[in-house]
């Protein structure tokens, strides 16, 4: 009886092979699909036996609660104890990808223009941890963050302050889409491309500050659209959100460059997203669990 368990935020890119940790029998396989590293990384990860994260901003970030023994957390113990009063024996822990396997992040932005920080609240408290280097993120979240780093910069796009309610820019939601039947299946996930989604601090598009927010969306596609050298921007949406309350995005979006279409290929199906919908951060990890259920059923039942 296999569980899949979603790991709590783990990221960015080991050295090349795919790591995947088991509980039962405890070993470590590679897989050729696994993209290549982005970012440096030691050797060291593939001989420890522990499969520790290595994020450096694990102590101050709070996206991840786990930084050692990923191939075994507390919990696998207690459902194994669990399923086993049930006479349930055959337990089994599958991982899948513990570094770049999420697709998906909600990402606050703070600072200044010229040192802009961008990135999650430290735990307990309102002050954002700038995390570059994510060792969750898939390696094109963490690239169209730089990205959206540099235009910032570049077009003096004032962050969020939140005491004060101003500045330009709030948050921010990277999305990933492997949905690209041009390529591979085995290709698609290191190709993945990013839906970048602006949240703007102004009610709509008549703002004095439009132009500005335009001006950003023209940077990153020039530099990430399908005309750059890197191409890893699938498209960029804009929020208005002007609420002084907690929630990220507002009722008002707009499309503003790149396809309005947002697909991926969950389960055998082919579903479209708007960046508003709610969306799995592990897509491979959603799409495993959903074959494995799959196979099953058989294809009369009535699930509810």
């Amino acid at each position: 009886m296999p569980l899949f368990l979603l790991p709590n935020r783990l990221l960015p890119l080991p050295s090349s092979p795919l790591i995947t940790c088991h509980a039962s029998p405890a070993a470590l396989r590679s897989s050729p699909s696994s993209p290549p590293p982005t970012l440096p990384t030691s050797s060291t990860a593939l001989r420890l036996p522990s499969c520790a994260l290595q994020c450096p901003h694990f102590q101050s970030c709070s996206g991840c609660s786990h930084e050692l023994n990923l191939h075994r957390p507390i919990i696998v113990d207690e459902a194994d104890n669990f399923f086993k009063t049930l006479g349930v024996s055959d337990f089994d822990f599958e991982s899948c990808r513990l570094w770049g396997w999420r697709s998906r992040a909600k990402l606050a932005v703070r600072g200044s223009s010229m040192k802009p920080l961008i990135g999650l609240y430290e735990e307990g408290t309102h002050n954002v941890v700038d995390i570059p280097y994510c060792k969750a993120h898939h390696p094109n979240i963490n690239a169209a963050v730089e990205l959206l780093r540099q235009g910032i910069t570049k077009l003096n796009i004032e962050p969020f302050d939140e005491d004060e309610g101003t500045g330009e820019l709030r948050y921010v939601q990277m999305a990933l889409t492997t949905y690209n039947t041009s390529i591979p299946a085995s290709e698609r996930y290191k190709n993945g491309k990013v839906q970048v989604s602006l949240v703007w601090n102004s009610r709509n598009e008549n703002s004095h500050n439009f132009e500005k927010l335009n001006a950003l969306a023209n940077f990153l596609w020039r530099n990430g659209g399908p005309r750059s050298d890197l191409r890893f921007i699938h498209s960029v949406w804009a929020n208005f959100q002007t609420s002084t309350n907690n929630i990220i995005f507002g009722n008002r979006w707009r499309h503003l460059l790149g396809e309005s279409g947002f697909w991926e290929h969950v389960g055998g199906i082919d579903m479209s997203l708007a960046p508003s919908s709610f969306g799995q951060a592990n897509t491979r990890l959603q799409n495993m669990f959903h074959m494995e259920h799959q196979s099953l059923i058989c294809m009369q039942e009535l699930i509810c």
